[in-house]
């Protein structure tokens, strides 16, 4: 492997609080919306996105990821009624009395419309081998390396001035069968992207304190 010399530029002091308070601020205003609107997205703005999750750091570079993005009607309906079934078991048979009473505040069911109405959703998928090469070879640190890029693709979404939602229907296997993913790809996340209806709502959260969540030695 080559290496090539680091470009770092220093910024002041001034300059690193300033920004780093500006992104601090657009992240807290990030939050889950299920309520969508029609409106397109505009395709470089989800391609830049993808670009910046992809920039995200992975065990040995491996890069076990693979971003697919949905916009087809029909997909995006056979994604809901496959989803809705999953949830239907979910919150009949397999939730327990606990777990539904955490999730019964946020007014959440089996239903999930936002499914269709997003104009657009990533699901990624997570490759516990790579097959380029036409060989087999293991990924390292798979689930912590696309953990990280979805991270970096949350952000991204919040700072371009989109609104998403974290969606994991268990178990996922529906993905991987509609999407036609080859055997080494598992799905991970779904997320719809999009804007917001102009009557969204969003419950009213209290995030821990910084000195709840940090621990300075």
């Amino acid at each position: 492997m080559k290496f090539e010399r680091y470009s770092f530029k220093k910024k002041n002091p001034q300059d690193m609080i300033a920004q780093s308070n500006e992104l601090m601020r657009e992240m807290l205003k990030r939050r889950s919306i299920r309520d969508f609107s029609s409106e397109e997205i505009p395709e470089m703005v989800i391609k830049n996105v993808l670009k910046t999750a992809m920039a995200a750091p992975s065990g040995a570079n491996k890069q076990p990821w693979k971003f697919v993005v949905v916009k087809d009607k029909n997909i995006k309906k056979e994604i809901r009624v496959a989803a809705e079934e999953e949830e239907k078991k979910f919150y009949e048979q397999r939730a327990t009395e606990e777990w539904l009473k955490d999730l019964n505040k946020f007014g959440t069911d089996w239903n999930k419309p936002f499914l269709e109405n997003a104009p657009a959703l990533i699901i990624v998928f997570r490759q516990s081998y790579d097959k380029s090469g036409g060989g087999k070879r293991k990924n390292y640190y798979v689930n912590e390396s696309v953990g990280i890029a979805c991270g970096f693709l949350l952000m991204a979404l919040q700072n371009a001035g989109l609104v998403s939602l974290t969606h994991t229907p268990s178990p996922m296997g529906f993905l991987e069968r509609i999407l036609k993913r080859p055997k080494n790809e598992k799905a991970y996340l779904l997320i719809p992207v999009g804007f917001p209806t102009e009557n969204a709502e969003v419950p009213t959260l209290n995030k821990k304190s910084y000195n709840k969540s940090v621990e300075v030695f």
